[in-house]
Formats: structure tokens, C-alpha cells, sequence
């Protein structure tokens, strides 16, 4: 377990030593204040992506050793501060007009501004992920080759439905439709909202259909070269995947601290042992002995994209979001045990 969580521990020493630092730099926040930030966030982020970890280790699973080093490191690297500390710059540039470095130092120097320029782009952000995240549980559910169903004959019915390609696609853009029309919004934020969301479900198809152009043509080709390539394929879902739940916890961030320096130190100490967790669960087997948990992953998924499209209007605090994945989680390991005990009792 140690070899699966030891680059996560060092992450965690370093981010905390670097909040030692700026909270010595910062006599304004202090010391105590600055770790305790940093281990709040790092905590709310794996509340808020735990799900993700287990749908990331059903896609792992399938990649070769190589690959699993690969999202564990250069992964890392772009869901730190690539998701983490770049995008939310570049989203408040495209937003102002203003220069990246600008942004920087507004960030730096003017944390309020900052993170009131990042809000105001909350419903584009949320539209778009939530879209993503959405279709991510609708392919799951309407899956017609999944052979388990945690919930009987309502996931079989739905399965069933999925012999229909574009079912997943159809109500995607149904409730993208409904939303920007239905919730109160001024005639700007509906016009975002709608290309944001659609840019969300562009982005589903094209990442989704990426194993198309990796499939072996030859029936001699060797079996590695198809690996690396399905790998790549897997590789970059996966980012986007994290991209997706990067967006909700970021925001959320700020309603603990405006200070970017400690939200990146926060952030990344769970984005790695999120990642961890995920080469873990493959490691050890864990959705095949949970067999309900990838189940309770997706619908933890399916809950936050709601979440995420619905706090377009409403606000939602993160605790909910939290635990609504948490608690799909923790049912779905009870069933798979309720289940294993069944099966050992019948034999």
C-alpha cells in the first residue's frame, strides 16, 4: 500500500513545507492558518473526486503498466498545474481581456478580484463539465453490454435502451435545452450556458471515439504497439475526466480562502492521492471484488453532474456535493458485500 501512496506523501510533506513558508512570508494568514487551509482542501478535494478515482481505475485497469506511471506522473503534472493553477488563469484572461501575466499578479496581489472574475464564470464552467460528466454516467447506465446491474431490472431496462447509439447523446442535449431555458438567467448567461454545454458534449464524442483511431487494422499487428495505443486513447479521457471534476472543487475553493498559492497546494495534495488511490484500486483488484462499486462510482458521477448544472442558478454547497458521492460509494460496498456473503452461502 505504502508503494502505491509514497509519491503522494512526499507531495503532501513538500505542499505542506511550502505553506510553512508562505505562511511565514504572509504574517497576515500565519503558520497554523496556512497548513490548516492546505489540509482542508486537500481533504474536500478527495471527498469531491473519490468517484472519479474509481472511474479512472475501471479505464486504467485496462492499460499496461507503462501507462498507469504515465497518469500517475506526467498525469499528475497536468491535473496540478495544468487544471489546477493555469486553466482558472486562462479563464479569467479570456473573461477580462486582460494579459496572462496580469492575471497573475492579479491573482497574487488582488486574490478578491481574482476569484470574482473566476466565479462570473461559473455557469460557462459548470455547463461544460456538467455536460461532460453527465454523458460519462448516461454511457455507463445505457451500456447494453454491462452484464452487472446493482439495481435489477431498472438497470436492465436501461441497459436495454442503450442498443440505441445515440440515446446517451439525445438526452444530454434534451436537459442541456431545458436548463438554459427553465432556470432564471439573464439572456447572456443562456447564450453561455447553451455553447458551453454543447462544447461539453463535442468534447464527449471526440474523447469517447478516440479508440476508434487506435484499433489495430491488422490482424498481425503486434499485440504492445495496439496496448500503446489504446493506452493513449485511455490516457487522455482520463484527462479530460479529471478536468471536468477539477472545475467544481476549484471554484469551491474559494469559498474557503482566496489565497491561489495555498488553493494550488490544497488541490494538488488531492489530486495526487486521488491518482494514487486510483493505480491502488487497480493494483489490488478492488472492482472485482467490489462488484457493485464502479455501479455506485457512476452514479456518484451522474449526482455531481446534476449538482454542477442545477448551481448554475442555485447554490450548493461543497459539503453536499461531498457526500452524495461519498454515501453512492459507501451503499454500493455494502451491496457488493451483501452480495458476496449471498454468493458464499450459496455455495
Amino acid at each position: 500500500m505504502f508503494q502505491d501512496f509514497k509519491y503522494s506523501l512526499l507531495v503532501t510533506i513538500l505542499c505542506v513545507g511550502i505553506a510553512i513558508w508562505w505562511g511565514v512570508v504572509h504574517p497576515s494568514m500565519g503558520v497554523l492558518t496556512a497548513i490548516f487551509l492546505v489540509v482542508v482542501l486537500g481533504i474536500m478535494e478527495v471527498s469531491l473526486s473519490f468517484d472519479n478515482a474509481v472511474v479512472n481505475a475501471s479505464i486504467l485497469r485496462e492499460m499496461d503498466e507503462k501507462w498507469q506511471q504515465i497518469f500517475l506522473t506526467v498525469g499528475i503534472l497536468i491535473a496540478v498545474f495544468g487544471m489546477r493553477l493555469v486553466f482558472p488563469i486562462v479563464i479569467v484572461a479570456v473573461a477580462t481581456g486582460l494579459g496572462v501575466f496580469e492575471v497573475v499578479d492579479m491573482a497574487l496581489n488582488n486574490p478578491t478580484q481574482y476569484s470574482q472574475y473566476l466565479t462570473a464564470s461559473h455557469a460557462g464552467i459548470a455547463a461544460f463539465g456538467g455536460m461532460f460528466l453527465l454523458l460519462v454516467f448516461l454511457s455507463f447506465m445505457f451500456d447494453h453490454e454491462k452484464e452487472v446491474h446493482w439495481l435489477g431490472a431498472f438497470e436492465e431496462k436501461m441497459s436495454a435502451l442503450g442498443k440505441l447509439d445515440v440515446i446517451s447523446v439525445l438526452i444530454a442535449l434534451v436537459t442541456l435545452f431545458l436548463i438554459q431555458e427553465f432556470l432564471p438567467m439573464a439572456q447572456e448567461t443562456r447564450l453561455t450556458v447553451l455553447m458551453a454545454g454543447l462544447g461539453g458534449v463535442i468534447l464527449y464524442i471526440m474523447v469517447s471515439s478516440l479508440d476508434i483511431f487506435f484499433e489495430n487494422k491488422e490482424e498481425g499487428e503486434a499485440v504492445v504497439e495496439g496496448a500503446k495505443r489504446n493506452g493513449l486513447a485511455g490516457f487522455l479521457y482520463l484527462e479530460v475526466l479529471d478536468a471536468s471534476f477539477s472545475f467544481d472543487g476549484v471554484i469551491g475553493a474559494f469559498a474557503i480562502t482566496n489565497d491561489v498559492v495555498i488553493i494550488m497546494l490544497g488541490l494538488a495534495i488531492g489530486a495526487m492521492f486521488v491518482r494514487s488511490m486510483t493505480v491502488h484500486l487497480v493494483r489490488k483488484g478492488t472492482l472485482d471484488e467490489y462488484i457493485y462499486l464502479e455501479h455506485g462510482a457512476h452514479y456518484g458521477i451522474g449526482a455531481l453532474a446534476i449538482i454542477m448544472l442545477l448551481s448554475i442558478h442555485f447554490h450548493i454547497p461543497e459539503v453536499i456535493t461531498g457526500l452524495i458521492g461519498v454515501s453512492f460509494i459507501a451503499f454500493s460496498i455494502m451491496s457488493s458485500l451483501k452480495y458476496k456473503k449471498q454468493l458464499a452461502h450459496s455455495a
